[in-house]
């Protein structure tokens, strides 16, 4: 058996940032106009009308401030309200891809190495742009890489899940080094003409390099003391969208084919869920909870957040202690623990201790210790 390390990791983002007041303004003027064109039916009790948002609901509701996207355009625009992101030919580098590689490239600048010394590549997002083949493949293709390639979707969990992956291929021998990438652009699911939803969500990509600790450079890193997965069936984060609605075009654009949730229910059922999650896993690895110097969680909403960080630190967790990008990123699924963690691992001496922890749709859960080298 060899010991996994986390040698290095990357981040791509977007050159676009939306702002809470200029997607309300936009959201607002949608709202505007579909109340004065549905009036008569409004007035006749028919049809709801719609109410405003405001930057200050946004940010009590979730945390988060701005988001970066992909196109920032087609998303403000009031009668389109979604991203306009055109189509490539085959032969050009899918976008999901060529995000997924900027961030690589990142992470093996910093890992110091040749990307030919990399045995596997796994794609681990919630929003594939195919079926096939795997995204991952392409990336791989894209650094010159060789040996296998796969995509797994565990949706916000997803790079949890593939770190464990990734450590259980070193720890096996299958692998000296992987790389895990999650490209995500969690805006072209989101539905932006929705009063409870259109601010959650926004686009990045971030990688993880995980090799054998041998191979790793002298205190470069973080060991990986333990990886747990847990996943319980719910409805309450879903989305429909699939290639199976090509045979059911009157399906397409329905609500339930983007992304929608209930997030009172996933507030209640989730926190306690992943905050024993990690208390027991600590537990079963000799860790003490409160004694963690980071936590790297899945960015979905500051109030889940800081009531997981409460109970699995046995007080009021510090900024330093729980740590908070989605006020500037916002949610992007499988890459908001990443990065935090790339962002923000500074500080540690050897030997201290930190979890990257995501949650998410299915229900998902993973959970993983690290060191300092």
């Amino acid at each position: 058996m060899h010991q996994a390390v986390i040698a290095a990791t990357g981040l791509f983002t977007p050159e676009h940032s939306i702002s809470n007041t200029e997607l309300v303004e936009a959201f607002n003027s949608y709202v505007e106009r579909h109340n004065a064109t549905h009036a008569e039916s409004i007035a006749a009790g028919e049809v709801e009308a719609l109410a405003p948002s405001s930057p200050e609901f946004i940010e009590k509701a979730s945390g988060i401030k701005a988001r970066f996207v992909m196109d920032k355009a087609g998303i403000l625009d009031p009668e389109v309200m979604t991203p306009r992101i055109p189509e490539r030919p085959n032969e050009e580098i899918s976008v999901l891809a060529e995000m997924a590689v900027k961030a690589a490239r990142e992470a093996i600048k910093a890992w110091g190495k040749d990307a030919s010394q990399i045995d596997a590549v796994l794609c681990a997002a919630s929003n594939m742009q195919r079926a096939y083949p795997a995204m991952s493949i392409e990336v791989q293709q894209a650094l010159g890489i060789e040996g296998f390639a796969f995509d797994m979707n565990v949706a916000c969990s997803s790079a949890t899940f593939g770190i464990k992956t990734a450590a259980d291929f070193i720890a096996s021998g299958s692998a000296r080094a992987v790389l895990m990438v999650n490209p995500e652009i969690c805006s072209g699911h989101l539905n932006f003409r929705d009063r409870d939803s259109h601010f959650i969500f926004g686009d990045v990509a971030t990688a993880v390099i995980v090799e054998r600790a041998e191979d790793a450079a002298p205190g470069q890193g973080w060991d990986i003391l333990g990886t747990r997965l847990k996943t319980v069936f719910s409805n309450n984060i879903r989305n429909n969208f699939g290639f199976l609605n090509r045979a059911a075009p009157e399906g397409v654009g329905k609500k339930d084919k983007l992304f929608v949730q209930e997030g009172r229910k996933v507030f209640r059922e989730v926190v306690p869920m992943v905050s024993e999650m990690i208390v027991d896993h600590a537990g079963e690895l000799g860790l003490d909870p409160h004694g963690l110097k980071r936590l790297w969680l899945h960015q979905a909403n500051i109030n889940m957040n800081d009531m997981i960080g409460k109970r699995v630190l046995g007080r009021e967790p510090t900024p330093e202690e729980n740590v908070i990008i989605l006020d500037d990123y916002a949610n992007t699924s499988s890459a908001g623990s990443i990065i935090a963690f790339h962002l923000h691992n500074e500080g540690f001496s050897p030997g201290d201790t930190g979890l990257i922890c995501s949650f998410g749709a299915g229900y998902s859960a993973g959970t993983v210790f690290v060191k300092k080298r």
